[in-house]
């Protein structure tokens, strides 16, 4: 479902067009009609990039309010000295935007296509009453994104777990989000929300079939 061979560069110019955004957005909701027709309920969502982290820290700015410097980290493994080159760079794409502020175009302007997928597919899984399960800093930024376009989809989210990201805590914080785990992890790839799956699974587990104590027979104690 490739849209383009990479974004433009945002340091000049927006990331895609209009009519980009809308295949992204389009193409992510098909993915998760399809995983609903075949009977599920419940989805997963990860990413696999390089970059991505700084798109993430830009729509995590643009949508919180958090300066960006706290939003930007490590990523993939920079020193200080890299992330300081990098904060630079976000810094100066900032400065550049000439957009109308509004959610769409900071989505468009800033975006990654595969987190543009993202976003259309969480807003569609949420349409269908579909659990998600969202990973770490990145998938965070989408829902994140999402929420500024419809917000109810917040209703249908669970956190699988915060990660070492610098921004994951402070945008989990902005938004109120509790997860469930808090490993350390730095992979992203949906490791995080794969991990706290069975956390999900058992809690569904616990209230449709537990017992209680009058089917139990256990003595009323006083």
């Amino acid at each position: 479902m490739k849209v383009r061979h990479g974004t433009r560069n945002y340091l000049h110019e927006a990331a895609m067009t209009e009519e980009e955004m809308e295949l992204c957005l389009e193409q992510g909701a098909e993915v998760v009609r399809c995983c609903h027709e075949e009977g599920r309920n419940v989805l997963s969502f990860g990413e696999m990039g390089i970059g991505n982290t700084s798109s993430s820290s830009m729509w995590m700015t643009c949508f919180t309010g958090i300066s960006l410097e706290q939003c930007v980290g490590a990523g993939s493994g920079l020193n200080h000295a890299g992330i300081r080159h990098k904060y630079e760079v976000l810094k100066q794409s900032l400065d550049n935007y000439k957009g109308d502020g509004s959610p769409r175009d900071i989505i468009r302007y800033f975006g990654g296509l595969e987190m543009v997928m993202a976003v259309g597919a969480m807003l569609q899984a949420a349409e269908l009453k579909m659990i998600i399960l969202v990973d770490g800093f990145i998938m965070t930024s989408c829902i994140l994104a999402a929420s500024k376009l419809y917000p109810e989809v917040l209703e249908y989210a669970i956190f699988g777990h915060c990660g070492d990201e610098a921004g994951h805590k402070l945008i989990l914080d902005a938004m109120n989000a509790k997860p469930l785990l808090n490993l350390g992890l730095r992979l992203g790839e949906g490791t995080g929300a794969i991990c706290a799956y069975p956390i999900v699974d058992s809690a569904v587990r616990m209230i449709n079939e537990m017992d209680n104590f009058a089917h139990a027979s256990i003595t009323k104690y006083f």
